[in-house]
């Protein structure tokens, strides 16, 4: 498919906020399917960023938020490469907004690495036993679907953005690494919410 309407270039631009050239030449590599065509783009945002993630992040900050008249409070360390950066409004706003979302949306890591192992394989247990009696092939696909579901409702970077649900963390930070032209990494965080129970092994 060499053309491609203007109006899916339309909705692809309306969609991902990419250039009117760009979404015109993923459609065409995508022959015209409008998901197919936002994942190109999308992996291209990541791949342009993910040049710039084996650059050294020893600068950045680490911020704080306090919700609900003192309930929920949220700790962050967001890193970039210089100092320059850290002190960029831009930057700054993108800390804020991850210091928002936390207090919000309640991950419990970062990445999906961190997830322990007999964590993982726990959710895997449930979801089989929920789907028991399928043919074994289409029970791992579901259950790598949920699992999938699963992350973005625990981990940081797979969560859907509360202020952009269109978008994950993971966009969010490649979008500001693309704008700012440094690498940047949420290094850590921690949420406190009065009378919440705490972990027996902390």
């Amino acid at each position: 498919m060499s053309d491609v309407s203007p109006t899916l270039v339309k909705q692809l631009r309306e969609k991902t906020n990419a250039g009117m050239m760009d979404c015109k030449k993923a459609l065409v590599e995508a022959g015209g399917d409008l998901e197919k065509a936002e994942d190109i783009l999308r992996k291209k945002g990541i791949a342009s960023a993910f040049k710039k993630a084996s650059r050294s992040v020893k600068e950045g900050v680490v911020a704080s938020y306090i919700h609900l008249q003192g309930k929920v409070g949220v700790l962050v360390e967001v890193n970039c490469e210089t100092d320059f950066v850290a002190k960029n409004d831009i930057f700054r706003e993108f800390v804020k907004d991850l210091t928002l979302h936390i207090a919000a949306a309640h991950p419990v890591y970062v990445v999906r690495d961190e997830v322990p192992e007999a964590v993982i394989e726990r959710e895997r247990e449930i979801y089989r036993e929920q789907v028991k009696g399928k043919p074994a092939n289409v029970v791992e696909k579901i259950v790598d679907g949920k699992l999938d579901k699963f992350y973005g409702s625990v981990c940081l970077l797979d969560q859907a953005f509360i202020k952009d649900p269109d978008k994950t963390i993971k966009d969010l930070v490649a979008s500001k690494i693309a704008e700012l032209g440094e690498n940047i990494v949420v290094r850590r965080f921690a949420r406190f919410a009065v009378g919440e129970e705490l972990d027996a092994a902390a």
